[in-house]
């Protein structure tokens, strides 16, 4: 599914030159739910960009679905990831002026889909995610808990074969947070491949294995033994 194999990223400016990742090598099967953690700084947020096609690396292999990604074209890239990458950022991305609805809608219109095949798959998502009651208010009158929703309903209606979530409860309370983790595990339970970034231990610990990395460099991994909070209801 991803293969990542010594990525380096190097940021140059006049005078400086930044090393922000040191010959990285990951693998994240098919089906796998993995959390990176590290400090600010670590190179965690850098990786998750370079696996998003959001970034290239400076040198290295990296491979998604069998496919060598380092060199491709960014037209190209911003094809493949609209197709197969969904992401959930800690601060939603929401577009405020248009409606819920309408932001669950953008990446299909992006993907040239029919209208009505649209309507839907957006009312069959946000079934899904309990937020059909809320389709025609606007970003702003829903609590942080709601947002996250509709951005998980985003990022999920093209089917993405992977979803790359950066610290996705960063800006929710306890409640919320847990919300959204269940929610991620329950996607996960359903065959989703998640690669998340996050700061706390707890959310991680929803995931089957987390990487630590520390300047630029992955210092260990480890396999979990999964949350039991998450099947309560």
């Amino acid at each position: 599914m991803i293969k990542i194999e010594k990525i380096s990223k190097i940021f140059r400016t006049e005078e400086v030159e930044t090393k922000a990742l040191s010959e990285v090598s990951i693998t994240i099967n098919q089906g796998e739910f993995v959390t990176i953690m590290g400090a600010s700084g670590s190179g965690k947020s850098t990786l998750l960009n370079i696996v998003g096609l959001l970034d290239g690396a400076t040198n290295g292999s990296y491979q998604l679905l069998n496919q060598e990604m380092i060199g491709v074209k960014e037209q190209e890239k911003s094809k493949i990831r609209k197709q197969n990458i969904g992401f959930i950022f800690q601060n939603f991305n929401l577009i405020d002026e248009l409606s819920v609805f309408d932001n669950i809608e953008l990446p299909l219109i992006y993907n040239d889909v029919p209208s009505s095949e649209r309507k839907k798959k957006v009312e069959a998502i946000a079934e899904r995610l309990g937020i059909s009651h809320r389709l025609k208010h606007y970003p702003q009158q829903l609590s942080g808990g709601q947002q996250q929703r509709v951005a998980v309903a985003r990022a999920l209606i093209n089917d993405p074969k992977i979803i790359l979530a950066d610290e996705p409860t960063g800006n929710l309370d306890s409640k919320n947070g847990n919300e959204v983790m269940e929610l991620l595990t329950d996607l996960h339970a359903n065959g989703s491949t998640i690669l998340m970034v996050t700061h706390s231990d707890y959310d991680a610990s929803f995931s089957q294995r987390t990487i630590v990395m520390k300047d630029g460099m992955v210092l260990s991994e480890k396999n979990n033994n999964r949350n039991v909070d998450v099947f309560v209801s």
